[in-house]
Parts: C-alpha cells; sequence; structure tokens
C-alpha cells in the first residue's frame, strides 16, 4: 500500500500531475467539465486537427484521467473523477492571486517612483 511516507506516492503524484503540463490539455479538460465531447467537438471548439487533439485525449486516457465511451464511429470522452475540476479550479484561484498579487507590486513600484 502506498502512504503519504513512500517516496512511490510521491513519484506516482509528480507523473500524473505531468500531465496537466500542457495548455491543450488543461483546455481539453476545461471543456468537459461542461459534459462529454467527441474527437471533432473537441478540434473544433480548440482550433486544432483531430490527430493532435487525439494524442492529447490518449495521454489524458493512459493516465486515467479520461474515459472514452463509442457510439457507433464517434468517441466521446469525460473525465473519470470530478475532483479534478476541483483541482482545476484550485490552481487557477492560485494563478490569478498570484498575477493580482503581481500587479499590486507593480503598481506600487510604479507608485513609489511618481
Amino acid at each position: 500500500d502506498l502512504t503519504l511516507n513512500d517516496d512511490r506516492f510521491y513519484q506516482l503524484h509528480a507523473q500524473t500531475c505531468k500531465v496537466f503540463t500542457s495548455p491543450v490539455r488543461l483546455k481539453i479538460i476545461d471543456l468537459l467539465r461542461y459534459g462529454e465531447r467527441s474527437v471533432t467537438q473537441l478540434a473544433e471548439t480548440l482550433g486544432l486537427n483531430q490527430p493532435n487533439i487525439s494524442q492529447h485525449l490518449a495521454v489524458l486516457r493512459d493516465k486515467g484521467i479520461l474515459k472514452v465511451r463509442r457510439e457507433g464511429n464517434c468517441n466521446y470522452y469525460s473525465v473519470v473523477n470530478p475532483k479534478i475540476f476541483d483541482a482545476f479550479d484550485l490552481m487557477q484561484e492560485v494563478i490569478v492571486e498570484e498575477l493580482s498579487r503581481g500587479m499590486l507590486i507593480v503598481q506600487q513600484i510604479y507608485t513609489d517612483k511618481s
């Protein structure tokens, strides 16, 4: 069993997080919060070609982030665990806070120079 004291746990954590290093994959996850989407729908929405989207979907699926439902010739993707959206939202909040803090620092620098 893996525990928080086990280096293997942190290795698994790091490997899972690597999947979120692509802006395209982050956009895909964000779109899937509104329900499942086909490769075609994702490609059209993101303005990318289907092979490119399919590669990103394969990475997300292989890491257990997405599941696929086949209907005829179409594959529909959705997020396996909705907690992914919670993590996604928390990271976005952190980024917005950091950007805001950076803006305040820049404003303070310009105010001090005046």
